[in-house]
């Protein structure tokens, strides 16, 4: 009798831990993230949708920010996943490799911009725990993660055009 009464007290608590977490997002990074998507919408705004078209346009002749700047204002701006449509300022042998830029920056982008991909903010939340308790400052592994993740997606974006060009004249 006393393993049902541990087990009943128990798995209801389960779910009242759940419950108090889902509260804590509700009035915490709910809110957060309501915040910082009307702020960037509001500077988009503020700038224009036509200047701010012109700038990727512009962005997308040089491959240095065809690679960090385009797909860092893609996921600010248009969050995923909608940021790879960026992809349609550039030429079709650039565009396997700007996709390729912007789906590696949703991630690193979490920790200083959580509205740009919520479903990665629970991944980026546990390692910050993690990093918390072991004595380390979360704001110091967003701002790494995010150096590290344009440093990534520069790589991966020149090394992908340059694939994308050498398969497109093997097959042409």
């Amino acid at each position: 009798m006393k393993i049902i009464e541990w087990f009943g007290e128990n798995f209801i608590g389960v779910f009242q831990a759940g419950g108090q977490q889902f509260v804590g997002y509700i009035t915490g990074i709910v809110p957060l993230l309501v915040a910082l998507l009307t702020f960037t919408n509001a500077v988009i705004a503020l700038i224009g949708r036509e200047r701010v078209d012109r700038f990727m346009k512009a962005s997308a002749k040089y491959t240095l920010l065809r690679y960090t700047v385009m797909p860092l204002l893609a996921v600010l701006v248009l969050t995923n996943p909608m940021a790879y449509t960026f992809g349609q300022f550039l030429k079709e042998e650039e565009k396997p490799a700007f996709y390729d830029a912007a789906v590696s920056m949703v991630h690193p982008v979490t920790g200083l911009f959580p509205y740009a991909n919520a479903g990665e903010l629970f991944v980026f939340l546990g390692i910050a725990n993690g990093v918390v308790e072991a004595g380390y400052s979360q704001g110091s592994l967003a701002v790494r993660y995010f150096l590290a993740g344009i440093v990534v997606i520069c790589i991966r974006g020149v090394v992908t055009e340059r694939i994308t060009k050498f398969l497109m004249n093997r097959a042409a």
